[in-house]
């Protein structure tokens, strides 16, 4: 498989484009394209798997599931990162669960080639660290955020958050899936979601969330927003 693409050996995801081409070289063969669907699960919590995946395109969602049940999303991961972090830096397996918010396409790699790439390559260690300082950010900062915030501002967070690893204004998630990820009863994203709309800050029909202002709904976000996206922009991880 060739590694180089018609940019000229540029990948979307943002960790790959970062790697020398001697690093590249040396993955050649060992990264395996992938599609990924919607609620396609890559981890399951506590579990010891092989493989790590870099995102081109699509998120994948990192959520924690209570005693009763419910789940509350913890983190996102796009094409600026790698699903499976603890892997790479030798921690094991994580207690949260992962999977495809919104379908896409990636690489698969096993995790432990690219351990061995985190001791010896310092790009990518130096990427590794940054991305892992950005994620550590963005859960605390979610916890905060579940914790003191309005849904309203949470949900216009989240579909902001989702615009910046996207590139896209479409979202294609149901209600019950969105009070899923921001650990909130269906009946109040609807509400939050009518605000969003009757703001004219989104179009929402069933399953789908088209963002019509970014700018306006980003005033509307709480400011644990733009928290986690300078942090992000700081390191160089967006």
């Amino acid at each position: 498989m060739s590694l180089t693409q018609s940019n000229g050996n540029r990948f979307k995801n943002r960790i790959l484009a970062a790697l020398p081409k001697s690093e590249l070289d040396r993955l050649a063969g060992q990264l395996k394209p992938i599609t990924v669907k919607q609620h396609d699960t890559l981890y399951q919590s506590g579990e010891e798997t092989g493989y790590v995946y870099f995102l081109e395109e699509g998120i994948a969602s990192v959520v924690t599931q209570l005693k009763g049940g419910a789940t509350v999303e913890v983190g996102l991961v796009g094409r600026e990162g790698v699903v499976g972090l603890p892997l790479v830096i030798g921690t094991g397996s994580m207690p949260f669960h992962s999977f495809i918010q919104i379908a896409g396409h990636g690489y698969r790699v096993k995790a432990e080639l690219m351990a061995q790439m985190f001791q010896r390559s310092p790009v990518f260690r130096d990427k590794v660290l940054s991305l892992l300082h950005a994620q550590f950010v963005q859960t605390a900062q979610t916890a905060a955020c579940n914790r003191r915030h309005e849904v309203v501002e949470r949900l216009a967070r989240w579909l902001l958050s989702c615009r910046d690893r996207g590139d896209t204004d479409d979202v294609n998630l149901t209600q019950e899936f969105l009070g899923q990820m921001l650990g909130a009863p269906r009946t109040t994203v609807t509400l939050a979601a009518t605000a969003l709309q009757d703001a004219e800050l989104i179009k929402y029909s069933r399953g789908h969330v088209k963002i019509l202002n970014h700018k306006r709904l980003e005033k509307t976000a709480c400011e644990c927003y733009c928290v986690v996206r300078d942090e992000f922009k700081r390191l160089g991880v967006f």
